[in-house]
């Protein structure tokens, strides 16, 4: 059988597994691709590039995430990686459920740019899951375990039957 769900971290403190980012202390304004440079005096690359730059050089854990989500390997739901989403790109999303699953390493620790991008990604009516490198690596199941109840807790049920009066008239 299914695992309890597992306890809701603190983003705050870097706690645990899953984290859902669910506040933004800052001012919440993206910041465009063309803003995040490659160094200085490097020429700003564009999203596609960018994007195919992304796919080429995953991390470990990104790797090891893509193996379970890929192909409909999760209960038969379908991820794409290194995803462009307005001025963003995400690294697994599902668009169908609107989730987003984000492997973070420590650069992202407290990182208001993070907190800016996940509040205009949940405007946008995003769920925005995040793991930690190092937990994706050495816990892998329980960090797919999570996306699982996050998939099957945001599973759009079919819509209902119309009542029987409700479905036309009858000749």
């Amino acid at each position: 059988g299914l695992r309890p769900p597992l306890p809701n971290p603190s983003p705050t403190r870097g706690e645990g597994l899953a984290r859902i980012d669910n506040a933004c202390p800052v001012s919440c304004s993206p910041r465009p691709l063309r803003e995040r440079g490659r160094g200085r005096g490097a020429p700003p690359m564009d999203q596609r590039q960018f994007t195919k730059a992304l796919r080429q050089n995953m991390t470990d854990a990104e790797q090891l995430l893509w193996k379970h989500l890929r192909a409909h390997r999760m209960d038969g739901q379908k991820f794409r990686r290194q995803q462009p989403i307005g001025p963003y790109i995400v690294d697994f999303v599902h668009f169908g459920l609107r989730l987003i699953v984000e492997a973070d390493g420590g650069q992202h620790v407290q990182s208001e740019h993070d907190a800016a991008r996940d509040h205009w990604l949940r405007s946008q009516g995003f769920t925005v899951l995040r793991f930690w490198n190092n937990d994706i690596l050495q816990s892998p199941d329980a960090v797919l375990e999570s996306i699982w109840n996050a998939v099957h807790t945001n599973t759009l049920s079919p819509p209902a039957p119309l009542p029987q009066g409700a479905r036309g008239a009858t000749p």
